[in-house]
């Protein structure tokens, strides 16, 4: 699903990311992680097409992102979800109205959006919320609508960075639950974090960064 093959990321002198090979399976759900600054962020922003990388190259779902056109490339990225650790919500729309903008972005018939942001939103446990604003809701609950806005377009690959790093343990055992239930639907999850606490909860598998560079898993 997600395969990179020799990825460096240089920022003017900064190098951010050296000789990266990864590959993450279809259906496999993969914490990267490691201390701040370790490139976690540069690495997940490569993969949903944010950045492009210095040299080397990241294919998504067979497609390879360095020979693609703009047009393709954001026809890609909305099978590609992200959860940001601020949430990025607009505070002047509702809570639907978050949600909504992705699939209004694209297009699609009023009927539809209605219907699709509602079940994103039940599926997070948000119904009730729906005529709220960003800044009603606690910072589970903000964590939440952005979860639902990055799956409201049925994404192949949801990738989140520190999803639960402003959340308290109780908070983040709920995200993390909800990402297993995304999971579990068959979705390739990817998330970013530096928690121990989180990773000594998990079984599934471990990508360590440090430095920029990749060295070691579990």
């Amino acid at each position: 699903m997600i395969q990179l093959f020799h990825l460096f990321k240089n920022f003017g002198a900064n190098v951010a990311l050296q000789d990266i090979s990864l590959r993450v399976r279809k259906g496999e759900f993969v914490f990267v992680t490691g201390p701040s600054g370790a490139g976690k962020t540069t690495l997940l922003r490569l993969m949903f097409g944010a950045e492009k990388p210095t040299s080397g190259h990241i294919l998504i779902n067979g497609i390879n992102l360095n020979r693609i056109g703009r047009k393709k490339l954001d026809l890609l990225r909305r099978k590609v979800g992200f959860v940001f650790q601020d949430f990025k919500l607009l505070t002047g729309r509702t809570v639907f109205e978050n949600v909504a903008l992705a699939l209004e972005v694209r297009g699609e018939r009023p009927s539809y959006v209605r219907k699709k942001a509602h079940l994103a939103l039940r599926s997070v446990g948000l119904v009730k919320k729906e005529q709220s604003y960003p800044l009603q809701l606690s910072g589970g609950e903000q964590q939440r609508v952005a979860i639902a806005r990055a799956i409201v377009n049925d994404p192949l690959v949801l990738l989140a960075d520190e999803p639960t790093g402003n959340l308290d343990p109780d908070l983040t055992r709920e995200i993390m639950l909800l990402f297993r239930t995304i999971h579990m639907k068959g979705t390739t999850v990817v998330v970013a974090t530096h928690s121990r606490e989180l990773l000594q909860e998990t079984a599934q598998r471990q990508v360590i960064l440090n430095r920029g560079r990749l060295i070691g898993e579990k």
